[in-house]
């Protein structure tokens, strides 16, 4: 099981259990002020028998519980602001046989002091019974406002995976008089994985060809994948060009994840703006955002683009809407030709999560041999040149160590991403 601001995660029924969500939730309840918490789910085989459970621990808390049911991330977030609080059960691009919670508090995650305190065993008095309450959202009318008018009517292909996203991002599209056509667009059925990130979309890029673009979600909506004439765009790819349509509404400060693209950050400076950078992690973005009063910003690897005065989560739905908007014009055509010349190189190692920190501090030691200039915010990064660097990390939501590598030369991130993921492989292998 994986805790951590990102929530809680893990195989239902192997190390994620009915325990664990009772234990959490009743927790999760001690920093509920407003006594109400919006919920929804994903569409995973056991995401109905989770959010009984949850629903339940809230309530027996004294929380009053508002129920969206089948329901996006971004969705149930941005619903959030209006009843103090929010839960999602949802394991967001983990395979089918995962699920978890994902706590939203003043319309965030939940920071590292917030986990801290949900973490801890206590005793709880008893607490009158909260009542629960089927609701609907506003989200469509209200993302299309944000989004403002098209340039230009466009084709556009979705796969939404057989995920929550399986109805707001077909009728969002189509509000903003988009055509649209959706493939696995039955809740549940899918002929893909949850992760679009990992999979070829196959479907998806042959649909594309005869489209202006196409996108794919994940199960539970908040990641986007952009596919363009029959080739699958990398997550910098889809963030830039989120970042380009907030270039074009006028906003300019931005916040960046440690492991985002140079070209991302490139790009903003290029157009007058300024970028701050925190470690990776919605929460940790969006907790930079509101100290340095950032508007927009999100993290590469997950194509997260984050908008906060809308929802301060990942939106891939709100972010799929901006980059239609833009098809056709010349901030759309300059971010891809920008980018273009930036080749991303992500892989991972898998490391037993208990010798997690051991692994790095091995691997600190190597590295800092080797460079000259070592960011340790969130990981090991090293600067290699202006347009080279490379990232080590551990996940926070899987048992895995990140390797994330760029340049504006692909042969020389390959060969950077070999060289570093052979050092993690050595460490690993020193620390047990």
């Amino acid at each position: 099981m994986k805790v951590s601001i990102s929530g809680v995660r893990g195989i239902f029924g192997n190390d994620l259990n009915l325990e664990d969500i009772i234990y959490y939730c009743r927790n999760f309840s001690r920093l509920v002020k407003s006594k109400k918490c919006i919920v929804g789910r994903d569409t995973r085989p056991s995401g109905e028998i989770v959010t009984n459970v949850a629903i339940a621990s809230l309530l027996e808390r004294g929380i009053s519980v508002y129920n969206l049911g089948i329901s996006p991330t971004p969705v149930i977030f941005r619903e959030a602001r209006k009843y103090g609080s929010g839960l999602i059960i949802t394991s967001s691009h983990n395979p089918l046989e995962w699920n978890g919670l994902k706590f939203i508090l003043d319309g965030r995650g939940i920071n590292e002091s917030e986990l801290q305190y949900m973490i801890k065993k206590d005793k709880f008095q008893r607490e009158k019974i909260g009542t629960e309450t089927q609701v609907d959202s506003d989200y469509i009318d209200e993302a299309a406002k944000v989004i403002g008018d098209m340039k230009r009517s466009s084709k556009i292909a979705i796969d939404v995976g057989g995920g929550a996203a399986f109805e707001v991002a077909p009728q969002l599209l189509r509000k903003l008089g988009c055509k649209v056509s959706v493939i696995n667009g039955i809740p549940g059925k899918s002929t893909r994985g949850p992760d679009p990130t990992n999979d070829q979309l196959s479907e998806l890029v042959q649909a594309s060809k005869k489209t202006s673009i196409g996108f794919a979600f994940d199960l539970d909506g908040d990641r986007l994948v952009v596919v363009k004439n029959g080739k699958k765009q990398s997550p910098d790819v889809t963030l830039g060009l989120g970042v380009a349509g907030a270039l074009e509404k006028g906003y300019k400060k931005f916040v960046l994840s440690i492991d985002t693209s140079v070209a991302i950050e490139k790009f903003i400076k290029n157009e007058g703006g300024q970028v701050n950078r925190s470690k990776v992690g919605e929460a940790n973005v969006v907790d930079l955002m509101l100290k340095t009063k950032s508007q927009a910003g999100g993290e590469g690897s997950s194509a997260g683009f984050i908008l906060p005065e809308f929802n301060m989560c990942r939106d891939g739905l709100l972010t799929s809407g901006l980059i239609a908007s833009m098809v056709g014009t010349k901030q759309f055509d300059d971010i891809n030709k920008f980018m273009e010349e930036y080749h991303q190189v992500r892989t991972k190692v898998s490391v037993d999560s208990k010798l997690h920190k051991k692994t790095l501090q091995t691997l600190l030691k190597k590295m800092r041999k080797q460079s000259s200039q070592i960011i340790t915010i969130d990981g090991i990064k090293s600067i290699i040149d202006e347009d080279s660097w490379v990232l080590v990390r551990q996940s926070n939501t899987e048992h895995i160590i990140r390797v994330s590598v760029e340049s504006n030369d692909l042969s020389k991130a390959k060969s950077i991403e070999k060289q570093v993921t052979k050092l993690v492989k050595q460490s690993y292998e020193e620390s047990r």
